[in-house]
């Protein structure tokens, strides 16, 4: 994994599984964008287990593009890619993106936040579910996205309304957080969220548009089981263990 950009600002760091056909378009107008920001950017594809050809796209982009790093896990592993992206990060601020969103102007509106007077925010959540949201997902989506947001809510009183998706944050003050994090798999972000709540961290969310490239690459039906697995993993650890 190697970048060409020294001292980056803002590092995003993306996961992504199978997505060879959306790959390279995302990359090259997510780099096109932040380069209009004035800021120094890295942007690092933590591409996990891949069965078609995202890994040889990454590569190229990486050779290609100075801000790009490629970043290989041997393993079909959100969570656990979203971790080794946020660890191998270098910038002073960490931004988490999905590379069928791409959203720059959520690394706008989040960078300005985590600036100010008094230090800004700590942790800034892009919102699928808050009002000023527009959410143009699948229906089914919506609803498992409110479903989960629910259940977190009553099993660990988590204030917001969402916890999986864009993130921004100072990486001085989250990697504490990331480090005591036990979960992986899709409920990694969520477990990142909640606990950055309850340790006190200047916490905000702001409203995201949602539009999406492709269908997910993991059907929401298979998904279901094992999110709700590690939902329960997830209260237990925190409300039981009081980890």
């Amino acid at each position: 994994m190697s970048s060409n950009v020294e001292n980056p600002e803002i590092s995003i760091v993306i996961p992504v599984y199978n997505e060879a056909p959306i790959l390279e378009g995302s990359v090259r107008e997510l780099n096109a964008r932040m380069k209009k920001l004035n800021r120094r950017f890295e942007i690092i594809l933590a591409e996990n287990g891949s069965k078609d050809a995202t890994a040889a796209i990454a590569r190229e982009l990486e050779q290609e593009f100075p801000s790009v790093r490629l970043l290989r896990i041997n393993e079909p592993n959100y969570g656990k890619a979203l971790r080794e992206g946020i660890r191998a990060a270098r910038g002073e601020y960490v931004h988490t993106d999905e590379i069928d969103i791409c959203d720059a102007d959520f690394h706008r509106r989040a960078a300005e936040l985590m600036v100010g007077e008094d230090g800004g925010f700590d942790l800034v959540v892009g919102s699928k579910a808050m009002r000023g949201a527009a959410d143009h997902r699948p229906f089914g989506r919506r609803v498992a996205t409110r479903v989960i947001n629910g259940i977190l809510r009553v099993g660990l009183g988590f204030r917001g309304t969402d916890t999986h998706g864009l993130k921004a944050f100072r990486r001085a003050a989250l990697m504490p957080v990331v480090e005591s994090c036990v979960v992986d798999k899709d409920m990694f972000a969520s477990e990142l969220v909640i606990r950055a709540e309850r340790a006190g961290l200047r916490c905000v969310e702001i409203p995201i548009k949602l539009e999406e490239k492709r269908q997910p690459s993991i059907r929401l039906i298979r998904r279901v089981p094992k999110v709700l697995m590690n939902v329960g993993q997830l209260v237990y650890i925190i409300r039981v263990k009081q980890e």
